[in-house]
């Protein structure tokens, strides 16, 4: 007991380190990605940290079953390349008991992911996605240059010549007021000034000694100009405002959605999918009975009809041949749209098992490195995740497609590497075998090594 908690302490900070970094990682993707779309919108800065703390959900999803092999590779390659894994196998303990540790450790990751999966994951990617169409429909502050049109308020077209930049104060302006389809105002003024009203929903003008000229679009005849000492313009300016959207406001997608909520939209869909089959059924018998009427209607018509007859004929074919393709097109939609759920609901399942997996090709590989620290286990990580992640993606638009099945869209990758790691944990359990880095050593140039110091005696 007490050599299983030391292997499992020896898994514990590892893998705390790995979740750091590759999160680390991630987060830094994520803001380089979406930098251009932060800077120059003067969001709060609550807005943006709970921007981050909602993608923090799949950044948890994919980085958990790495972080396993991570910490599971650095720690077995740590005890064998201090001797322990050589110590424990001459004390009786084999290979699969060192296992067994980290092994139900996985299995306990995995179910807690798999309730973040259904629980935390679909509300955070929901809550992101709601709060990043805000973030983008909101405009940066409205800013006017002399001597070109502004077209940042809609309906609104403003020209400013001049700009007093000790008052702010806004010279020689001409606006090109659409708000009304029907009717096109042309104001002019020698000054004006521009501010928020204080809940900031509405961007007020006002405006000193100019002219409104009024044309009815629909009418070239009604024309009014109307002259001002001082007017006042109220334009709607919740685009340079945020307005975050309240959780539930909108429909759902499949990645929002928990596995227990998908199967009920899957059963709809199944019921549907039946009624679609029976309606096909019945287009398609009706169908054949009209193709067989008009064969005998054909045979008994005269010539002296035959053209008519043949062209309404055809326009009867052609409207039930669309009705046929018709039904085939929802069909093969509803179809889809199953398989897209299916996919998100063993995707749920199948991340979480990829940890146990991890644990499979971790253990044997690293009593094989026989090294323990960070850089080889990222490597190798960053290999088998690759693969991984490849297989994943690959069987996802398979599956999408209707070319392979949902199951084993998603369940591919951990069936071809859990019999790799079966494989790699008994070929290590039965022989030592250790993987050595010359090849690598010979590839990097002597100037980028580290100096090596030989042991002297003295």
């Amino acid at each position: 007991m007490l050599l299983f908690r030391y292997i499992l302490k020896a898994h514990f900070f590892p893998f705390l380190f790995g979740v750091f970094v590759l999160i680390s990682v991630f987060l830094l993707q994520f803001l380089m990605k979406f930098a251009d779309r932060l800077i120059g919108k003067g969001l709060d800065s609550w807005i943006i940290i709970k921007l981050i703390s909602y993608n923090l959900a799949w950044m948890v999803v994919l980085v958990v079953p790495m972080a396993v092999l991570v910490s599971t590779l650095m720690a077995f390659g740590s005890m064998a390349q201090n001797n322990e894994v050589a110590v424990m196998k001459a004390s009786g303990i084999s290979l699969y008991k060192m296992m067994v540790p980290p092994f139900l450790a996985s299995i306990v990751v995995a179910l807690l992911l798999i309730h973040f999966n259904n629980t935390v994951y679909p509300n955070a990617n929901h809550a992101a996605r709601l709060l990043g169409q805000d973030i983008s429909r909101k405009k940066p502050t409205l800013s006017l240059v002399p001597g070109v049109f502004s077209q940042d308020v809609s309906n609104y077209s403003i020209l400013v010549r001049d700009i007093n930049q000790s008052t702010n104060d806004l010279l020689k302006l001409t606006i090109y007021d659409s708000s009304d389809p029907q009717i096109l105002n042309i104001i002019t003024a020698q000054k004006g000034r521009l501010y928020f009203a204080k809940n900031r929903d509405k961007l007020i003008m006002d405006l000193w000694n100019g002219e409104i000229h009024t044309n009815d679009l629909t009418s070239n005849v009604n024309y009014r100009k109307i002259q001002f000492e001082k007017h006042k313009i109220v334009m709607n300016a919740d685009q340079f405002s945020f307005r975050e959207s309240q959780p539930g406001s909108s429909q759902r997608g499949d990645r929002e959605l928990s596995a227990q909520d998908m199967l009920v939209i899957i059963d709809s869909l199944k019921n549907l999918r039946s009624a679609y089959k029976e309606e096909l059924d019945l287009k398609i018998a009706s169908h054949v009975q009209l193709e067989k009427e008009t064969a005998s209607f054909l045979s008994e018509s005269g010539f002296f009809n035959e053209r008519l007859v043949l062209r309404r004929v055809e326009e009867r074919l052609r409207t039930s041949n669309n009705t046929i393709k018709s039904s085939l097109r929802r069909l093969e939609f509803n179809s889809k749209t199953s398989n897209k759920f299916w996919v998100e609901i063993h995707k749920k399942y199948s991340l979480p098992v990829a940890c146990i997996i991890f644990i499979l090709i971790g253990a044997p590989l690293g009593t094989m490195t026989r090294k323990g620290g960070f850089g080889v286990a990222a490597g190798i990580s960053l290999i088998f995740f690759l693969i991984y992640w490849a297989f994943l993606i690959g069987g996802e638009k398979l599956a999408d497609r209707g070319m392979l099945s949902p199951f084993w869209g998603m369940w591919n990758a951990n069936v071809f590497l859990g019999l790799l790691g079966i494989i790699l944990t008994i070929k290590s359990a039965k022989e030592r075998v250790t993987i050595n880095f010359d090849l690598l050593k010979k590839i990097i140039p002597k100037t980028w090594r580290a100096p090596v110091q030989d042991d002297q005696n003295y």
